[in-house]
């Protein structure tokens, strides 16, 4: 008997090991606490959530229905007119123009930023004299306004200009630049891309801070050289950074307006003439808000698309 009641005290002591142990009840002061620092966090969120609704979603939702409607600038009242102004561009060459400088300059400036802003920072992260110095003059031109960094650019690509007098100095002809349908865009897209560099390379340093010395100390123990290690370890250890810059870059880039309305106004022959200039031209030149806002809900559509497909490669990437 004796042994059979010290089994089962046994038993019973096992048992109630097993057993989670019973959560502490949630008393009111902790509901209190609790309800104090949701408040809180709402009240400091407040004001950010206040300045998105009112600067992103309510001019989207606005968007959406301007672009529904026609406005009749002999009567001066707007109509709902459906489709149509989508249905306009959609058939209108001129916007399939449009559409293709963008997706032209995007596919050239953007990999190009992605891969200097990377060389920089690979250049500017190693031990070299006044290393702070160079990073730093680097990231100015992203500092300066761009209405303030065009009108020099504008003045340099004349055909008296800076630049040409920088070519025949070394014995080369001089260049057009913006006054050259082939040579305009390009010639924007230098100067976005001399004021992006430098912010995009912060990143990209960060980046590279984040990754353990121990690996390279480990690389070289193995005989690996500076590019075994750049395409073994840094490059796939920055996938990540340099996906998010990628993404960052693209947006701001399908939104490039000042240059091109400062510089070419579209010009010459509709060669730098990309969407947001087009956008400014029909709502406010020609006076066509509703094909506008069309264009600017076209604008948000095909950039929701390429950033879902860039997010979802970079997800993939991280597997």
């Amino acid at each position: 008997m004796a042994d059979t009641a010290h089994r089962s005290a046994v038993a019973l002591n096992d048992a109630a090991a097993d057993r989670p142990a019973a959560r502490p009840p949630v008393t009111r002061a902790k509901r209190r606490r609790a309800r104090r620092d949701t408040a809180l966090a709402f009240t400091l969120l407040a004001p950010a959530l206040v300045a998105m609704v009112t600067m992103r979603v309510v001019p989207m939702f606005s968007a959406v229905w301007q672009s529904v409607q026609q406005l009749s600038l002999s009567q001066g009242r707007t109509t709902f007119a459906g489709l149509e102004n989508y249905r306009f561009l959609l058939t209108n060459s001129d916007f399939h123009s449009v559409l293709l400088v963008t997706l032209v300059f995007n596919l050239v400036l953007n990999p190009a930023i992605v891969v200097l802003s990377t060389a920089l920072a690979l250049l500017l992260s190693q031990r070299i004299p006044w290393v702070g110095l160079w990073r730093s003059l680097v990231f100015v031109p992203a500092a300066v306004p761009g209405v303030v960094v065009t009108p020099i650019w504008s003045t340099a690509l004349q055909p008296d200009g800076l630049v040409n007098a920088v070519l025949r100095a070394v014995g080369l002809p001089a260049q057009p630049f913006l006054t050259s349908s082939s040579q305009a865009l390009f010639s924007i897209g230098i100067m976005v891309t001399w004021g992006a560099l430098g912010y995009w390379m912060i990143f990209i340093i960060a980046g590279l801070k984040d990754i353990p010395e121990s690996l390279y100390e480990v690389a070289m123990l193995d005989g690996a050289g500076w590019w075994r290690r750049l395409f073994s370890i840094t490059l796939p250890l920055l996938r990540r950074p340099m996906s998010f810059v990628l993404i960052a870059c693209t947006v701001g880039s399908f939104l490039i307006f000042a240059p091109v309305q400062i510089l070419t106004k579209g010009g010459p022959n509709g060669s730098t003439n990309l969407i947001m200039y087009d956008i400014y031209n029909n709502a406010y030149q020609i006076g066509d808000l509703g094909v506008g806002q069309a264009e600017v809900v076209v604008l948000m559509l095909i950039l929701a698309v390429i950033v879902a497909i860039q997010f979802r490669l970079l997800r993939e990437d991280s597997k």
